[in-house]
């Protein structure tokens, strides 16, 4: 954050990450990760594009620019028209990997089920940047903060919970806090140090998912998403797969 010091107060500086012919895997990390922050996420290069839902379409290889934002939404454009050729609307979650060492990102939501897929060929440039309302989030600490007071304060969470590991692995990824309610439930806590969005809600139901192969078929397990806020979608999301939030603050507030 930069003070102007002029009657329109401060301003928030946001640098976009700038990524110029990277090698797939390069491609594949910054989009993740941007994806996990609620970045937005721009891709031109040449792809292939296959939809299916309420119809089916396949647009074979071609130059195009693909835009991820952080409310789910997915824009595939072409050099012609403002109109996107292909796109998935607010609430889609999003997944990317690689085949064949192919980058490929995957566009899916529910209700009706809906699915795009887009593979990159050759890849021009990837841009991501933080483009939230600053007004909207608190970011006064991190994610490393935010799991520390939890596991300083388990009771933040619920009465007796209680944490038992950090970074627990599964295939789908490492869990931030893995531990035990009350009733002996299995319970993954996801934590974002800012307001989420359905992306976030989709990364915690793949732990959930990835966790319940890991155990006994009999262990009952609990997904709670920790931020400082949800969207709306996130929070609808959240409902319609039996997962749970609680608002927390990275740092605690001041009285």
């Amino acid at each position: 954050m930069t003070d102007t010091g002029d009657d329109h107060g401060p301003t928030f500086e946001r640098t976009p990450e700038l990524a110029v012919d990277p090698p797939a895997e390069t491609a594949r990390e910054r989009i993740a990760g941007a994806v996990d922050r609620g970045d937005m996420v721009t891709v031109f290069g040449r792809c292939r594009v296959e939809y299916d839902g309420r119809a089916k379409s396949t647009l074979g290889p071609g130059d195009r620019l693909l835009v991820l934002k952080p409310d789910g939404t997915a824009l595939v454009h072409t050099d012609e028209g403002h109109q996107p050729v292909n796109w998935q609307p607010p609430g889609s979650t999003h997944e990317v990997g690689l085949d064949d060492a192919q980058l490929h990102i995957e566009s899916r939501r529910t209700g009706p089920e809906e699915y795009l897929e887009v593979t990159f060929e050759s890849i021009e440039y990837v841009t991501t940047v933080d483009v939230t309302d600053p007004e909207d989030l608190s970011l006064s600490g991190t994610e490393e903060d935010l799991r520390e007071r939890v596991l300083e304060s388990p009771g933040l969470i619920e009465p007796d919970f209680e944490p038992l590991a950090t970074e627990r692995s599964t295939p789908a990824g490492a869990i931030d806090i893995y531990g035990e309610d009350s009733e002996n439930r299995a319970v993954v806590v996801e934590l974002k140090r800012r307001r989420v969005g359905p992306d976030a809600v989709g990364q915690l139901d793949r732990y959930v998912d990835a966790l319940a192969r890991d155990l006994h078929a009999d262990r009952e397990i609990r997904g709670i998403l920790v931020a400082p806020s949800a969207t709306d979608r996130a929070q609808e999301l959240l409902a319609e797969k039996n997962l749970e939030f609680v608002a927390l603050e990275p740092m605690p507030g001041e009285e």
